[in-house]
């Protein structure tokens, strides 16, 4: 068992293990799980400035003219797929929601 707590740790976890991709998960407001997944190499920008996506495409998230939101990642949630090969494995971590002006988005259940 993995036991990361800062950004550091997750970026030395995932180089060692020559982690393939890292899927970050969140929750729309019914509670179904959501995905999209990010290269090694955009983990760090990650970690520091959050990841954008369009949340007009996540149930009850926002409208098309305010679909803008910020995935920022948790590094203590960070955990390989146990069910990807050893080989370039994958991995995930569970995000918190944001807006674009950085403040907490309020149908964020985290």
């Amino acid at each position: 068992m993995l036991s990361c707590r800062t950004p550091e740790d997750v970026l030395k976890v995932v180089q060692e293990q020559e982690v393939a991709f890292v899927q970050f998960w969140f929750t729309d407001v019914l509670g179904q799980l959501k995905s999209f997944a990010v290269t090694p190499e955009e983990l760090p920008l990650a970690f520091s400035e959050g990841m954008g996506f369009d949340g007009s495409s996540v149930e009850g998230f926002a409208r098309i003219e305010e679909s803008d939101m910020v995935a920022v990642p948790d590094p203590t949630t960070f955990q390989l797929l146990p069910w990807r090969p050893q080989e370039r494995p994958a991995g995930r971590l569970f995000c918190d929601i944001l807006n674009p002006d950085g403040s907490p988005y309020d149908g964020d259940p985290r």
